[in-house]
């Protein structure tokens, strides 16, 4: 697949929470729209299903990443100092 036609991918978090209160976070995953749509159609109403439980919630939101400028920054600070304490 070339990178043209390839689809981006997202970070996302997910959250599912059973009616006797259990619930778990699934760590962040990086999946097209397209593979989140299905997911929520499909994937997750047939693993319901399977599991024969009543009054499932899933949560789904875009994660928050790192803050590229933020790395940076930090980056810098982390050799100033560096080169604060070799001078």
């Amino acid at each position: 697949m070339s990178l043209e036609t390839q689809e981006a991918e997202f970070p996302y978090s997910v959250r599912i929470e059973t009616a006797r209160g259990p619930f778990t976070d699934v760590p962040v995953v990086f999946l097209t729209r397209k593979q989140v749509e299905h997911f929520l159609q499909t994937d997750f109403n047939q693993l319901v299903q399977e599991a024969g439980v009543n009054g499932v919630r899933l949560y789904v939101e875009r994660a928050i990443t790192a803050d590229y400028e933020q790395v940076l920054r930090d980056i810098a600070a982390c050799l100033r100092t560096a080169t604060r304490k070799t001078a």
